[in-house]
């Protein structure tokens, strides 16, 4: 099998499990969300876009629920022993399997946990399974208890962090050595996968964002590949992936020359990481690092230009997003652990004077502070 963690990790992770169900007087537990199968038993697979559910009870049984393609998937790479398979037919209703195993386990007239929270529980299919199990067992919405097991990171698992962030810096020096006037993103964005691919890594959990001119204001990938000029503006946003755990990073670099205004812009994401940094340690909430990082930008005239959240947790994701739970906005009651890895990302959209500036990296939590994942500068690269 292709585990990636430790049988005790394993062992450690299920047993957390079955202690936060019995505090929730949660009979057993239906994992729809990717992240919790990985987690729990390294099952490894986009099959989750159809019907997949995997059920752990409070006796420690668990019952992975999927299509065929998925039977060797799930062999190889977990350690699920028991492999149920529904078969694709028109008219076919996979809760109608879900409840044989159910039954199976002596799950009738018992509490059920359900992860609705998941990319792969589709809104038809949520309404089936609500129509299954109506007055067949009571339900609750439990979306976030493995989750809230997942964002303190395990020995093992930093190591996979520490990996993803030396991806990310080597993605970044492909970006230094490649852009500059008259060449294409797609270039940049090849030569960046490149590396990350060479070094062992993995596709990241949602595409990169790379923007330049007026596409340096967006936030979000689009299919547009320009060829830069001089001067320009190139923002891009990563992450190093490492077995899917993600370190992320975020860019922008002028090209040719910088605008007068990039030099105050970036010297205010600086400042605002700088004081974001001083405010991510154990038990501080997280909202309050996004209340330091809007009063600084606020302070220095960047108010209409800063976001509402200034960054997320990382981890070990799958599509269509690398951002975990919890997210930095404010009065976000979470508060911070040693093991939490977060990734800050410091944003500038001007609008007005069609500018950006952009500064975000990923940092772990430590028993005392934090520390910084990537190791290039966060100074103003013009290229």
């Amino acid at each position: 099998m292709g585990l990636h963690f430790s049988k005790e990790e394993f062992e450690s992770r299920k047993s957390k499990t079955l202690k936060s169900m019995k505090e929730q007087n949660i009979d057993a537990l239906l994992m729809f969300k990717q992240e919790s199968m990985y987690w729990l038993t390294g099952y490894d697979t986009f099959g989750y876009v159809f019907f997949q559910t995997l059920v752990l009870d409070q006796k420690g049984n668990v019952v992975l629920l999927t299509r065929a393609p998925d039977l060797r998937q799930a062999q190889n790479t977990s350690n699920i022993k028991n492999i149920k398979i529904w078969i694709d037919k028109e008219g076919s209703d996979p809760t109608d399997d879900l409840k044989i195993i159910l039954g199976e386990l002596n799950l009738k007239d018992k509490k059920l946990g359900i992860e609705y929270d998941a990319y792969g529980l589709t809104g038809q299919n949520t309404l089936r399974l609500n129509k299954s199990l109506k007055d067949y067992c009571s339900t609750e919405d439990t979306s976030n208890l493995i989750t809230k097991l997942r964002v303190v990171k395990s020995k093992e698992e930093i190591v996979y962090v520490r990996k993803a962030a030396e991806l990310a810096d080597k993605a970044l020096e492909e970006v230094w050595k490649y852009a500059k006037a008259g060449v294409s993103e797609s270039k940049i964005l090849a030569e960046m996968n490149r590396v990350i691919f060479e070094g062992g890594g993995d596709y990241p959990a949602n595409e990169f964002i790379i923007g330049s001119g007026k596409n340096a204001l967006l936030c979000r990938y689009q299919a547009e590949k320009q060829i830069l000029n001089n001067p320009d503006q190139l923002t891009i946003e990563w992450a190093g992936t490492y077995r899917h755990y993600h370190s992320a990073m975020f860019r922008t670099i002028p090209i040719g020359k910088a605008n007068p205004k990039h030099y105050k812009m970036h010297e205010a994401c600086v400042e605002a990481l700088k004081n974001c940094e001083n405010k991510l340690k154990p038990g501080n909430k997280v909202g309050e690092i996004f209340d330091v990082h809007a009063k600084t930008f606020d302070h220095l005239g960047f108010n209409k230009a800063r976001m509402n959240a200034c960054g997320y947790s990382l981890g070990a994701t799958f599509s269509p997003n690398w951002m975990d739970w919890p997210m930095l906005y404010t009065d976000n009651p979470y508060v911070i652990q040693p093991g939490n890895v977060f990734f800050m990302h410091m944003i500038l959209m001007d609008s007005e004077n069609n500018l950006a500036m952009n500064l975000g990296e990923t940092y772990l939590v430590t028993k005392n502070g934090n520390e910084r994942l990537g190791s290039k500068k966060i100074d103003l690269v013009i290229l």
